[in-house]
């Protein structure tokens, strides 16, 4: 849990050029966020690294708990990663490193060939599916859970 870091001298790490606008990005310092007068103070700053863990791993665990179950649990799990990044040092790289991928992602969907592709598979799959209810239908009809004749 120590937010010490070789990185941390480093004032700032400049983001490579995007592909669509050019911008470059300017990261923050890696290290702990906490107040001034939190860090002055060694046992003050171990307690509040304690307690931004213990309230970060209670957001990832609700994410976690909400993958199979009904809610955002993906987003739960990335702001529980938040958290920890405001005070934890291999939190912020993570962070970093999925944004980067998630900045990838984004544009290699907007190529329009995968768009095409996509598009495509999807419709290939949505007839597919369409096929097989048509034939379940006509082979099984379809049954009711309630009487319709009353």
């Amino acid at each position: 849990m120590n937010a010490e870091s070789d990185e941390r001298s480093e004032a700032a790490v400049r983001a490579p050029e995007s592909a669509a606008g050019g911008a470059v990005r300017v990261e923050r310092e890696l290290g702990s966020r906490a107040p001034a007068f939190i860090k002055a103070s060694k046992p003050l700053h171990m307690s509040w690294q304690v307690g931004v863990f213990i309230v970060g791993l209670a957001v990832v665990a609700a994410g976690v708990v909400m993958l199979p179950l009904p809610g955002p649990g993906w987003l739960v799990i990335f702001g529980g990663m938040a958290i920890w990044a405001t005070e934890f040092v291999w939190a912020q790289l993570v962070l970093r490193w999925t944004r980067r991928k998630v900045t990838e992602a984004a544009q290699k969907a907007l190529d329009p060939k995968v768009r095409r592709r996509n598009i495509i598979l999807t419709t290939v799959g949505l007839v597919i599916i369409a096929v097989l209810v048509a034939v379940y239908v006509w082979k099984f009809g379809i049954a009711m859970p309630w009487k319709i004749t009353e």
